[in-house]
């Protein structure tokens, strides 16, 4: 498996999370199922399937995450020395060409993406577009209405 970028932010919310899921989440489906066994017959027992269908999708998320945090290639943006350049990590401040737009956007790993709190995927078309370039570069970034330009004002590491 590739190594998996991820912020020092992103591993630790991957690390809690899996801490919730082996010590809460984990434990609440062992109960629940042992509570629906209590019920009888397994065969027609409903709470029964749901929650051995719960507890293996926290196995398979315990699993995912583990691997993810085993491969993280951990980088922290305010080490980084880019020359000013958009990394993985860097926080980009760029405007829409046609709308005059201005939004901040810092690019993180698939896994931290929220478009919603500024958070782009790196495998995102957008900030495909943007690695490499720096302050006062256009960046032509194909979008589902055709190419769309930014230009990138402002390269953060913080």
């Amino acid at each position: 498996m590739s190594k998996v970028p991820l912020t020092v932010t992103g591993a630790e919310k991957l690390r809690e999370e899996l801490h919730r899921l082996k010590t809460v989440d984990r434990p609440w489906v062992i109960a629940a199922i042992a509570e629906a066994r209590a019920h009888g017959d397994l065969s027609e027992n409903a709470e029964y399937d749901a929650a051995k269908e719960r507890q293996g999708f926290i196995e398979g998320r315990i699993q995912e995450v583990e691997g993810k945090l085993s491969n993280a290639q951990i980088i922290d943006p305010k080490l980084l020395d880019a020359d000013g350049r958009c990394v993985f990590g860097a926080t980009i401040e760029i405007e829409d060409q046609d709308s005059g737009e201005v939004v901040v956007y810092q690019i993180v790993g698939e896994d931290e993406a929220d478009i919603k709190n500024g958070k782009l995927s790196v495998a995102s078309p957008m900030a495909r577009a943007m690695i490499g370039k720096y302050a006062g570069d256009i960046a032509q970034v194909q979008a589902p209405g055709g190419i769309r330009e930014y230009e990138v004002l402002d390269v953060r590491y913080e």
